[in-house]
């Protein structure tokens, strides 16, 4: 399966690097086709610009190059993982500017001609993966709603194939974890995608 793993996080010796490498050296081992993005090292700019936005109504919404290589490892893609640390109760401004930019009219979705329904673009992608960490715990992510779960596992994947199965890794009061807790989510992880 032709996997796009796309990772968020500007330290690369945090541990949300760990887990991307534990699930690419697993994904990789159970014989997927691994391509890995990490967006802070890769210096990609989240902000859409003025430019940006006047196009994404018009047949050609991509402007920037760089944009364009990620499009088209979306469009290979038949698995998007996404993995990231749940900062302020959302992803990083990197990950959410990545989707504005990156899944576009054309990529991600289309606009049906005179009713401007959206028409799913994705139908390619059987297989849906968000692992992030919260600084918080579970009960308070709940309250807080998990905008970052809800965007992935529910409008992102919407956009997919009709079956589509998702799956939903959490790694829950991050700050106060053990050694011994962070190494039992690394394990779940591989294990996870191992199954991939």
């Amino acid at each position: 399966m032709q996997v796009l793993v796309v990772h968020a996080h500007p330290s690369r010796t945090s541990f949300s690097r760990s887990i991307a490498d534990t699930a690419e050296s697993t994904l990789k081992a159970a014989g997927h086709d691994v391509t890995v993005v990490h967006l802070d090292e890769e210096h990609f700019r989240p902000a859409m610009s003025a430019e940006e936005r006047l196009a994404y109504d018009t047949a050609t919404p991509i402007l920037d190059a760089q944009v364009a290589v990620h499009a088209d490892l979306v469009a290979a893609a038949e698995a998007l993982v996404f993995i990231y640390p749940t900062w302020w109760a959302a992803p990083p401004a990197v990950l959410k500017g990545w989707m504005e930019r990156v899944l576009v009219p054309g990529v991600a979705f289309t606009f049906e001609p005179g009713t401007h329904e959206v028409r799913a673009g994705l139908r390619h992608v059987r297989r849906l993966v968000g692992i992030t960490t919260y600084g918080s715990s579970r009960l308070y992510v709940r309250i807080l709603g998990d905008p970052g779960r809800r965007t992935i596992m529910r409008a992102l994947r919407l956009l997919c194939a009709r079956r589509c199965r998702r799956t939903w890794l959490g790694l829950y009061g991050m700050d106060t974890a053990t050694s011994e807790a962070r190494q039992a989510f690394l394990d779940r992880v591989a294990k996870r995608m191992a199954r991939l």
